[in-house]
């Protein structure tokens, strides 16, 4: 299994651990609900006895205590005769009256009350009494502890799911940036332990030349372009971690000269197809950008299986100005539910990649050419290509499209 597949997992698992986190605070939260709203009923029905008992009792000393239960009630409730007419209240805003008469401090509001009474209608069941011969009805709402309980788990998950958030998104900055520290220090010292070897082949080479007299031998200069293309390589890990100065190049060109490079240095059976505009210009620094194709040619002779071919094609968008690398191959393709996990660090299909090819070349087109590079489609048995993203640097009126 590799890093981004472990990494992957892992992910699942803490949001699935999550889940139950959630699932179980929610569950426990209306198990508690459920109990208040229980034990809130309860209440209104004592409430409504008490009532009725008010209203239907002669016996002053029992009275005493009926009232006593009556006025302990907490829950917001409303008595209601069959018609709806409403024939008392219980722990609603005591500033407003239902009643149309003169009274000291409260204003006359009746659809406050009816407002109320139709909530109250759509929670609960009503309680349903006897009272001096009429049908009578006691509704009620939930307190309002019991509303804030309600919403008491999702703000609690609310609250949570933002710190962790931010916990990650601070944890993971900084993991990135200490991995970016040590890849820039390993780089740059690979780029420092490959100068003395790199220049004393290229002395070697030199030797050799005037020893053998192998100036115009093609074995000779072949050996020369590999050592100027370690050259290159050295240059490359020397630049990671700086911004590097693009110059304005010709990209059908800069994409010619490496391709003629490295189609004689792959299997016979891969052949290879460049085409395009040559009038294309876009800023480029020419290792970094050689690194970039290099990697995508790679990728794509590592996924054809046998004898195949490789086209790279060049065009613009007049419209955004852009200048477009088409890289396309007969391989085997990528699932479109992997178009984007291949950019990330670690994936590899091969047993002995490291899977860092493709997300190089992510952070080189993105954040050194200011650029995109995306799968634009695959098809898996059939091939896939690759489409690169630069800015057109030649004025709109020179270039041809």
């Amino acid at each position: 299994m590799n890093p981004y597949q472990r990494k992957k997992r892992w992910k699942y698992l803490l949001l699935a651990f999550a889940v139950v986190i959630a699932s179980g605070s929610l569950f426990y939260t209306n198990y508690l609900v459920h109990n208040i709203a229980r034990s809130e009923r309860t209440r209104a029905q004592v409430w409504a006895m008490s009532m009725r008992q008010i209203l239907n009792s002669d016996d002053n000393d029992f009275l005493q205590y009926t009232l006593a239960v009556r006025d302990s009630l907490t829950v917001p409730a409303i008595v209601a005769d069959a018609k709806g007419d409403i024939k008392g209240v219980r722990g609603l805003d005591t500033t407003k009256n239902y009643i149309d008469l003169p009274s000291p401090g409260k204003k006359y509001d009746p659809a406050y009350f009816k407002a109320e009474l139709e909530y109250m209608k759509s929670q609960h069941e009503p309680i349903k009494l006897k009272i001096l011969g009429e049908e009578t009805f006691v509704y009620y709402k939930d307190s309002a502890l019991l509303q804030q309980l309600r919403l008491f788990p999702y703000v609690q998950l609310t609250v949570i799911a933002i710190f962790l958030l931010m916990a990650y998104t601070a944890f993971s900055s900084s993991r990135k940036s200490e991995q970016d520290q040590v890849w820039v220090g390993l780089a740059k010292e690979t780029a420092h332990q490959l100068g003395t070897p790199i220049s004393s082949l290229m002395a070697w080479i030199e030797l050799m030349k005037e020893k053998f007299n192998a100036e115009e031998d093609v074995l000779v200069a072949e050996m020369e372009n590999d050592v100027k293309r370690l050259e290159i390589v050295a240059d490359r890990f020397s630049k990671i971690g700086s911004k590097p100065v693009l110059e304005e190049h010709g990209v059908y060109a800069v994409v010619k000269d490496f391709v003629d490079y490295f189609k004689v240095r792959v299997s016979k059976n891969i052949g290879f197809e460049l085409s395009g505009n040559p009038h294309l210009k876009a800023g480029l620094n020419i290792p970094l950008f050689d690194w970039v194709i290099e990697n995508l040619l790679k990728n794509a002779v590592n996924a054809i299986d046998g004898k195949g071919s490789i086209k790279i094609e060049i065009g613009g968008n007049k419209v955004k100005n852009q200048v477009f690398i088409d890289v396309t191959d007969t391989g085997k393709g990528i699932p479109r539910s992997k178009f984007d996990t291949v950019f990330q660090p670690g994936y590899t299909t091969r047993k002995r990649g490291w899977g860092l090819g493709l997300s190089l070349t992510k952070r080189m087109i993105e954040n050194y050419h200011n650029g995109q590079i995306f799968v634009k489609d695959s098809e898996v048995g059939k091939g896939t290509t690759f489409r690169i993203i630069l800015k057109n640097t030649r004025n709109d009126k020179q270039t041809k499209y």
